[in-house]
């Protein structure tokens, strides 16, 4: 059985569940997705397939990857990855994968980059405290002291400071698929997910 697929996220709504609870959930276009390479143990050392995703012409690939993805069809991909799988031989090149190994209850692990926020003060980036705005007070956002004294007399590493913040690999667990709308390639999972609109996402199924 297959545990992985890339989706796109659309945005978020609500939903009503069965008891009448309003659920917020994040719409994913999940799939679907075209097994691009099937490595196995014995030519590549482990298993698992590549995907291909969002499809664009071969001629806006590259010609290396135009090359890899002639094997699987006559289109490309903007983005592949890797998942594993334990019987790569259930599958060929070229297959075609949607969402069959999913359904509604599933708890999944969504993988994403997180929005850019640029560059950001402490208050933002770490949630650190204001100082006072009256008083003489001159330190409103700034983050304070950040050495130590005569020892070790130097600021130590991974100290939180004022930097970029944003467009990290952020996976958030076990949230639950709420919805499936199998004609449309529309998933509804529980919760937010990391990201923006049209951000690409990598979704794994637990257990």
């Amino acid at each position: 059985m297959f545990k992985g697929m890339l989706g796109k996220k659309i945005g978020m709504t609500s939903v009503f569940a069965s008891d009448g609870r309003l659920v917020p959930v994040t719409v994913v276009k999940f799939g679907p997705c075209v097994v691009t390479q099937v490595k196995t143990e014995k030519t590549d050392g482990y298993n698992a397939l590549q995907l291909g995703f969002d499809e664009r012409p071969l001629e806006k690939c590259t010609k290396p990857r135009a090359g890899h993805f002639a094997k699987s069809g006559s289109t490309g991909f903007k983005t592949v990855r890797e998942f594993e799988v334990d019987a790569p031989e259930e599958f060929e090149t070229g297959q075609a994968i949607g969402f069959e190994s999913f359904s509604i209850g599933d708890k999944v692990n969504v993988t994403g980059t997180s929005k850019g926020r640029g560059f950001a003060g402490t208050i933002k980036r770490w949630g650190f405290s204001r100082g006072p705005e009256t008083h003489g007070s001159r330190n409103h956002r700034a983050p304070g002291s950040i050495g130590c004294s005569a020892w070790p007399a130097r600021v130590v590493k991974g100290k939180k400071m004022p930097g970029h913040m944003g467009v990290d690999r952020k996976t958030v667990k076990n949230l639950e698929v709420i919805e499936i709308r199998a004609e449309e390639n529309i998933v509804l999972i529980k919760g937010p997910v990391p990201g923006c609109k049209t951000g690409l996402l990598e979704i794994r199924k637990v257990g």
